[in-house]
């Protein structure tokens, strides 16, 4: 896994650029001002970093960043997962940012959110800073550093401490409250109480209502019936509307045989005789059932008077005291629930062993991963020209439990044999920081999965002999990773596998820009005698590089060479 092409366009001061990249161990190199960290900076964007207008190049509308990777087989699910495309084999990540600010991401041709490009980036690219000693004074990178050493997951120990303190904070809420809880226990049983003599059931309001309006209107029902009953039949079967409409059908039937019109109206008034005597025979029976009731108008009359009185005192409407005693019901399960101290007690007990022990399962992964982390870093150190320097992992028990677990990490260093190790703030030497710091750089990397791994200056404050062993570790680096490493020491670029070169030209009226091309033969000696010498470069400094290329042992040839820069 690798990163294959990089390509820029109206960048900072890199009006465009195609950049292709080969494994092993890459130097990027150049005088001071001419860009060297641009390529960083923009590969640290396209992976999701935090974007800005003033990476636009002076008039332009926006800029892009594109990279090529090599796909992770580790990433497939996770691409697969969020929708984006996994046939091609490779894994395209493009970034526009413009003049105004606004940012906009794709993978492998899909939109993509910045956090989707971080969570990707993770697969992709490690990247060391010149300043990455100043992280190891912080103890969450310090306790991040070794838990990823030792291949830590630490979410089920957040998560059980999460449930723990959940399940504390309602307990000591709990405690705090149960005065009130009680008193407001109290009040919803007496509500409740008062409800349940009442019983009011769904609907039951609508249906009383209704059936009440029936009963006191019942002689006015009752001489409606009459009325039409004997508007429909007459008297005595005379004046009706029955007798009239079957006296029309009689006519009319007579006749159909001669006038065939007839015979549609005859329909018409056999429908209307029918109609007429089912609403009559309809009447006959309602009358039959109907009589007033005072008793039971009266019953209802006092029942409704409850429903009204309740509703009243606790200021709800009638229609609504089912569902009002429904809810204070669900309430007082609750507060019951709040209530059991026993309970929560019994949770809040159970969520802290389940805490305890993951977190000693992670503590125990901590203790067997210091050491080995501490053997590695101090061989590395003797090898970066701290002789008799040794490094240590420290685990300190903390007086209470955290989210992280139960002990602090802390590095320590002893710079030279005899001394004692100290806290790697007290450190008091730059240069050691910087070959510390490298050195955990290498160790750590070495282990990781990661296909490209990217250093910025960090050989700051390194020199001599010292230098020469940087390069070498690098270039041992990049035996099995693509390394890229951005410095300004020629011990270091005369190791790389491929070496590539950050100019800076002032345009005449113009702002300036700045390029970067793959050296080697004459063009890359000049290079290392340049960074030997300054400017004047002399046969001596010319001779000194010559020596140094020749010097490294050969590596691994990088599979791809790199392209040159289109400006």
């Amino acid at each position: 896994m690798a990163l294959r092409h990089l390509n820029l366009r109206d960048f900072v001061i890199v009006p465009t650029l195609d950049l292709a990249l080969g494994r092993g161990f890459t130097a990027l190199t150049g005088e001071t001002g001419a860009g060297k960290s641009i390529l960083i900076d923009a590969l640290q964007l396209v992976l999701g970093g935090r974007g800005d207008a003033l990476w636009v190049r002076e008039g332009q509308p926006r800029c892009e960043i594109g990279a090529e990777f090599d796909l992770p087989e580790a990433a497939r699910p996770w691409l697969a997962e969020h929708g984006f495309d996994t046939d091609s084999g490779a894994l395209l990540l493009r970034r526009t940012i413009d003049a105004a600010g606004r940012s906009r991401a794709w993978i492998n041709g899909s939109t993509a959110t910045l956090a989707q490009l971080r969570e990707l980036g993770e697969w992709l690219v490690d990247i060391h800073g010149q300043h990455a000693w100043q992280s190891l004074t912080r103890p969450a990178a310090v306790r991040e550093l070794l838990d990823a050493y030792a291949g830590i997951d630490t979410k089920p120990l957040t998560a059980a401490w999460q449930v723990w303190r959940q399940a504390d904070a309602a307990l000591q809420t709990a405690r705090a409250a149960q005065d009130s809880l009680t008193q407001e226990r109290e009040r919803l049983l007496w509500q409740i109480g008062e409800l349940d003599k009442l019983a009011p059931g769904e609907g039951e309001w609508d249906d009383l209502n209704q059936h009440h309006a029936r009963l006191s209107h019942a002689q006015a029902l009752i001489d409606a019936a009459q009325t039409a009953s004997a508007a429909l039949e007459g008297d005595d079967g005379d004046g009706g509307a029955l007798p009239a409409l079957a006296q029309a059908l009689d006519a009319l039937e007579a006749q159909r045989g001669i006038e065939p019109e007839f015979a549609a109206l005859v329909e018409v008034l056999e429908a209307c005789v029918a109609q007429a005597r089912d609403a009559a025979h309809s009447l006959h029976g309602y009358l039959r059932r109907a009589d007033p009731d005072p008793e039971q108008l009266a019953k209802l009359d006092e029942r409704m008077g409850q429903w009204v009185g309740l509703a009243r005192r606790f200021r709800r409407p009638p229609d609504e005291l089912h569902a009002v005693l429904a809810q204070w019901r669900a309430e007082l399960t609750q507060l019951e629930a709040a209530s059991d101290l026993a309970q929560l007690e019994a949770e809040a007990r159970n969520a802290q062993q389940a805490y305890r022990s993951a977190a000693q399962t992670v503590s125990k992964q901590r203790r067997q991963a210091a050491p080995r982390l501490s053997q590695a870093v101090t061989a590395a150190m003797q090898e970066l020209g701290m002789q008799g320097g040794h490094f240590e992992v420290a685990l300190e028990p903390l007086a209470e439990p955290a989210q992280h677990g139960l002990e602090t990490v802390q590095f320590l260093v002893a710079a030279h044999a005899g001394s004692v190790p100290r806290a790697i703030e007290r450190v008091a030497s730059g240069g050691e920081l910087s070959r510390l710091a490298l050195a955990i750089a290498v160790t750590t990397s070495e282990l990781g999965s990661v296909g490209t791994l990217v250093f910025d200056e960090v050989d700051s404050g390194v020199g001599g002999a010292v230098a020469a062993t940087v390069g070498r570790l690098l270039q041992r680096l990049g035996h099995d990773r693509q390394v890229l490493c951005v410095t300004h020491l020629p011990q270091v670029a005369a190791c790389a596998n491929e070496h590539l070169l950050v100019s800076k030209q002032a345009g005449t009226g113009a702002a300036p820009t700045s390029t970067v091309e793959p050296i080697q033969g004459e063009s890359r000696t000049h290079e290392i005698a340049r960074m030997l010498g300054g400017e004047r470069i002399s046969e001596t400094t010319l001779a000194h590089a010559l020596e140094m290329l020749a010097a490294p042992a050969s590596s691994t040839p990088p599979q791809r060479t790199a392209r040159k820069t289109r400006t």
